[in-house]
């Protein structure tokens, strides 16, 4: 996992600009860059130029998040960040910065604010608990009730009204727009990066 195909350096390259976003696609399977647990209510991100870890903010309420979280490599989503991913059904935290491999179940579509910010939904890929889960579906009523209820009201206490949850899709649509974000990484921030 996360071998990277280029020679030892002195300086540490950015996991963000240096990994791909698929492992293996046929697999459904991505490298994922883990900024976040589920039950905190911290919220960090990736800076983009240097690849590590900020606090962007502590949460304005109680709702804390509901499982890991992470950003996908060499993606840019409409909203101006990586592509976020939330994986369900972590047993035992995983290390914030660390990269995992995470295999796709489905995508929420999300307006955050008038910016499109979609999460694409996954579990770890290898994680035999979760080998029989294959689509967002399986995870059953309840926890799409609770995952659309978190995104539409967690900043109800600093902007009520402002996130909305478009809907959850399959695999297939998830992967459509994982290749959008690569696209648009391509054109928006590749031709940016510096050696």
């Amino acid at each position: 996992m996360a071998n990277l195909d280029q020679a030892p350096s002195r300086s540490m390259p950015n996991l963000l600009h240096v990994l791909p976003a698929f492992v293996s696609e046929s697999e459904l399977r991505l490298n994922t860059i883990i900024e976040l647990n589920s039950n905190t209510l911290n919220k960090y991100e990736l800076i983009t130029e240097t690849g590590h870890l900020k606090l962007d903010r502590v949460g304005y309420s109680s709702l804390a998040y509901p499982f890991a979280y992470g950003c996908i490599p060499r993606t840019w989503d409409e909203d101006g960040d990586p592509l976020d991913i939330e994986i369900v059904g972590v047993t035992e935290a995983l290390v914030p910065g660390s990269v995992v491999e995470a295999r796709i179940i489905g995508i929420m579509t999300f307006d955050d604010g008038g910016e499109v910010d979609d999460k694409v939904i996954a579990v770890l890929a290898d994680d035999k608990r979760m080998d029989h889960i294959t689509s967002f579906e399986q995870l059953g009523q309840h926890w799409e009730d609770e995952t659309r209820y978190y995104w539409e009201h967690y900043k109800d206490l600093k902007k009520p009204g402002t996130c909305k949850v478009n809907g959850f899709f399959g695999a297939q649509k998830a992967v459509e727009i994982i290749k959008s974000c690569e696209v648009r990484y391509l054109s928006e921030i590749d031709s940016k990066l510096v050696d």
